[in-house]
């Protein structure tokens, strides 16, 4: 059997947070309105960040958003940095207008208003999951396995699905899909498409979360 593929050098560049110049957001993420969200109906979109919303209120904190990302397995420097980024980055961009200034808490219920160009379509304009374009990920793409992606195949993909006209967008499936191929692909260096699904419903969070708490046990 093949070794495993190692990502290029230049990978570890979509792994690096940007640190915002406002670290201050953090002390005031735990300052929020009540929000509002029915969990038994939610959107893929919802799904995909409801793993974050630690305590199930509906808003994810950055001190959530740290606690997550240590769960899933990345190390508390990243970890830091990405959920400070991500809540200067989107918690404007979800909060509603009676929400505590400087708006840095993430609401589950407006996450759709956070999306990014340059993506795959998986999700429609409200969050909700396309199947068809879910399988033209792997149709067009995973080239040495139907039913699974190398790294360059993802990066062959992100390269596609970049949009000339918004390149303020490039960067962020470069960060996304580059950690989920580093927590989540195979010893052999294969992305499953089990795996991917689960990017877009959460789900791959919390097995994440499960193998990380299993090791740990075993040690």
């Amino acid at each position: 059997m093949a070794g495993r593929q190692r990502a290029p050098a230049a990978a570890s560049s979509y792994l690096q947070p940007v640190m915002p110049a406002v670290l201050f957001l953090w002390v005031f993420s735990c300052r929020h309105v009540e929000a509002s969200i029915d969990f038994a109906n939610m959107t893929a979109l919802q799904k995909h960040v409801e793993f974050f919303d630690r305590n199930k209120d509906g808003i994810i904190t950055a001190s959530e958003l740290f606690e997550g990302y240590v769960a899933i397995g990345c190390d508390a420097v990243f970890a830091r940095g990405t959920a400070a980024s991500i809540s200067a980055g989107v918690g404007p961009i979800t909060s509603p207008d009676d929400a505590p200034l400087p708006h840095s808490s993430i609401y589950v219920e407006y996450i759709h208003k956070a999306m990014h160009g340059s993506d795959t379509g998986a999700y429609d304009a409200k969050g909700r999951f396309v199947p068809a374009k879910f399988e033209e990920i792997f149709t067009k793409h995973a080239k040495v396995r139907p039913d699974a992606l190398t790294f360059e195949e993802i990066e062959e993909m992100i390269l596609a699905n970049r949009d000339p006209l918004d390149p303020q967008s490039w960067s962020a499936p470069e960060g996304e899909w580059g950690l989920i191929y580093k927590l989540a692909s195979d010893k052999q260096g294969f992305l499953h498409k089990d795996s991917a699904r689960g990017i877009y419903d959460g789900s791959v969070f919390y097995k994440l979360e499960e193998q990380r708490t299993s090791a740990r046990s075993d040690m």
